[in-house]
This record gives C-alpha cells, structure tokens and sequence, in this order.
C-alpha cells in the first residue's frame, strides 16, 4: 500500500511540475487573478460553478475570498452557485440539470462579472450552458479545465487548463491555482505583501 501512496504524491508532484514549466498557463493564472481583481475594482461579482469535486473547489475558492483566506481582511463578493439546494432540486426536477446554472445566472448575473467555470472534462452540459449565458450578458468567463480543455476550450474568455487527464490529479491542481489566484488577489486588492 505505501507504493501505491508514493504513486500517487509522485503523480500529483509531476503535473504540478508541468504546471510550473508552461510559462504559458502560468501567465494565464495571473491573467485570470488579475481579471477578478479588476471586476471588483468595479464593483463587479466573482461566481463560480462546478459539478461533484469540482462544485467542492467552486465553494472552497468563494469562502476564501468571502470568507477569509491568509489574512484578515474586508469579505469579497464571491459566490459558488451550487450551494442553493432547494434551488438545483427544483431546477433539476422542473426543467433539467442542465439549467441549473445557466437559470441562475440568468438572475444573478451582470455585465462585467466574471464566472470561474470548473470541469475536469471541460464537458459538463451543465456548466457549458452556464457559459453561454455569461457570454449573452457580456460577463468574464474563465474555464479551468483539464488538458484539452473540453469543449469549454470554445466558450472560455481564458482557459486554464491543467496538464493532465487523470481526474485526481486535476483535482489537486484546481485547488493549487485556486488557492493562489485567491492570494494574487488578496495581494493587489489589499497591499497584502505575501509572497
């Protein structure tokens, strides 16, 4: 059993090394801390939607930013749309799953906010209809993705897609850039210094 636990810490070490050497993908992390910064400089929202682990990153990622991530400081608008169970059982039983997000946005989205869009696929029915009602309101879609990027790939205002195709590992990874897109902006809305 200890193989199998080195495996799997030595998979998830590998695609975050591949991560770290895609100039290109790391650019885009920044780019994609910087879109959400520049939103709520304008007083914009930040919502966020995923299915199943991917639905788990969406709320960890909002209660970071709402809530508190490294340090003290003013909670920021930031949403998770799957947290609403009432909502997505009637939505799911009335209409379908598939409009489970795309119905929400239509309600609370807005010009200029930004959707962080998460599937490790990049082929979620739910989330790219989702996509298509941000793009109807002129909101920021963001897709993180795994390797090809999905179909979300097409939808996406910036992709970032982490460079593996095993579920897990992509996973793992969600969170890390997560987790440092919430520091990039925790950074630059408030002078926080973390390096």
């Amino acid at each position: 059993m200890s193989k199998l636990i080195k495996n799997r810490i030595e998979e998830s070490i590998a695609t975050k090394n591949r991560i770290l050497d895609d100039e290109g993908l790391i650019s885009r992390i920044d780019e994609a801390a910087n879109i959400i910064v520049d939103a709520y400089k304008r007083g914009n929202r930040f919502l966020l939607c995923g299915n199943g682990g991917s639905a788990g990153d969406a709320q960890h990622i909002a209660a970071e930013l709402s809530g508190r991530y490294l340090i003290d400081l003013p909670p920021l608008d930031a949403e998770a749309l799957s947290v609403n169970t009432s909502y997505l059982t009637a939505v799911s039983n009335d209409y379908s799953y598939d409009e489970i997000f795309a119905r929400m946005l239509r309600a609370q989205g807005h010009k200029g906010d930004v959707l962080l869009a998460i599937s490790t696929s990049g082929n979620s029915k739910n989330i790219l209809k989702a996509m298509d009602v941000a793009r109807e309101k002129k909101m920021i879609s963001i897709a993180l993705t795994g390797e090809s990027g999905g179909k979300m790939k097409e939808k996406a205002d910036l992709l970032l897609n982490v460079p593996s195709t095993e579920t897990p590992r992509i996973q793992e990874s969600h969170i890390l850039i997560g987790h440092i897109i919430c520091e990039v902006i925790e950074n630059s809305l408030f002078n926080s210094g973390n390096n």
